[in-house]
């Protein structure tokens, strides 16, 4: 596991902020919500790789084919969350990030979410490789460290 504090001149600027109508009967965030905002922290990540609306004008997609959660810490309702990325791997068809959610003004560590995604070809609905480019910005910003739950390829 990670260091659970970070400074908060570390964390990018906060994303979202716990809504009263994501809070549960338990008072704190439901876990619906965090992949909300893990789906928010994609689409953060994907202008540094490439991807998103620049991809889709390709007629490429990414779709999740896994996703872990790890629940660490309670948020609750006017919490400030503030995301980092982190391309752990991929290989020609596959991309393995890991967003952690922080408490964007304490710094403290409330959940981290691996996701496995693949590159679709948007018109035959298939999966298909990378483009060049793309890997290329994989390299630049992958760190290579083993994901804690999930892996490039199926485990025999």
């Amino acid at each position: 596991m990670p260091d659970e504090t970070v400074t908060t001149a570390a964390l990018p600027p906060p994303l979202a902020v716990v809504r009263p109508e994501w809070v549960d009967n338990n008072g704190h965030m439901n876990m619906g919500f965090y992949m909300v905002v893990f789906d928010i922290a994609t689409d953060q990540l994907w202008p540094s790789l490439g991807l998103g609306a620049p991809f889709r004008a390709r007629n490429l997609g990414t779709f999740a084919a896994e996703a872990w959660v790890s629940y660490v810490r309670e948020v609750h309702e006017g919490m400030p969350l503030s995301c980092t990325n982190e391309v752990l791997g991929y290989d020609s068809k596959r991309l393995l990030a890991v967003h952690r959610m922080h408490h964007a003004t304490e710094g403290w560590l409330a959940a981290e979410n691996e996701v496995l995604y693949l590159c679709v070809d948007l018109g035959l609905r298939r999966v298909t490789t990378w483009p060049e480019d793309v890997l290329e910005r994989f390299a630049a910003r992958s760190t290579g460290r083993p994901a804690r739950r999930l892996a490039l390829k199926r485990r025999e």
